[in-house]
């Protein structure tokens, strides 16, 4: 059992990362529904829709509960939210860069390129998120 609680806190941010990029998968699904579905948007007004409130979900609760951020003051909170963006923005970017080559370039399964390209986003936002946007201050 001590064995267990060890690894847990070894490695809480990663598990935490997990289970809130599991919820923030279900905001994405949610909002996406909500857009597309009941309020009857096209589809890439409510893939936008969807895509900012899970990306607000994930600051706020990456920010909080995942890397437990000390920014308080207006100024250093806007860079930390802005320093957020840009790392999912360029992520994402470079997923789908990498999503394009493995189905239009080698002609390969897009599902196993779009497996690929979430677990590079996925490694990338976490390594992002814990050694520069929510770094620790020495």
């Amino acid at each position: 059992m001590e064995k267990i609680k060890l690894l847990l806190t070894q490695y809480q941010e990663a598990i935490l990362y997990i289970v809130f990029g599991g919820l923030t998968m279900l905001v994405n699904i949610v909002a996406f529904w909500l857009a597309f579905q009941a309020w009857h948007m096209n589809s890439s007004v409510s893939y936008l829709f969807a895509w900012f409130w899970s990306i607000f979900f994930a600051y706020l609760t990456n920010r909080t509960w995942v890397f437990h951020s000390t920014a308080h003051d207006l100024k250093t909170v806007i860079n930390e939210i802005f320093q957020f963006l840009v790392a999912r923005i360029a992520t994402a970017v470079i997923g789908f860069v990498i999503f394009y080559f493995g189905v239009n370039l080698l002609k390969q399964d897009a599902q196993i390129w779009n497996i690929i390209q979430n677990v590079f986003v996925i490694i990338s936002n976490f390594a992002l998120s814990k050694l520069v946007i929510f770094k620790k201050k020495a």
